[in-house]
């Protein structure tokens, strides 16, 4: 009976360190994460010109509306 649960337990070690995963399928998850990481990095990048796009029509509309104001108190009145 020792024989035979030694027997399972060295041959359940080697299911288990047969099951893992190889070099190769660790070079391809490493390669899909360096992917993923990227396509991250560009969706923030994309975000960061988004907030600039924004933030650029805003100071557009501010002097815009500046310029206005300025325009209409330079102009003379019609009375």
């Amino acid at each position: 009976m020792k024989t035979l649960s030694q027997i399972l337990v060295i041959a359940g070690l080697a299911t288990m360190v047969a099951c893992g995963p190889n070099a190769e399928q660790l070079a391809e998850q490493a390669r899909l994460d360096s992917i993923r990481i990227s396509d991250s990095i560009a969706l923030v990048q994309a975000e960061q010109v988004r907030i600039q796009d924004s933030i650029n029509a805003v100071v557009a509309e501010q002097q815009r509306i500046a310029d206005s104001i300025a325009t209409a108190a330079a102009t003379p009145k019609k009375k």
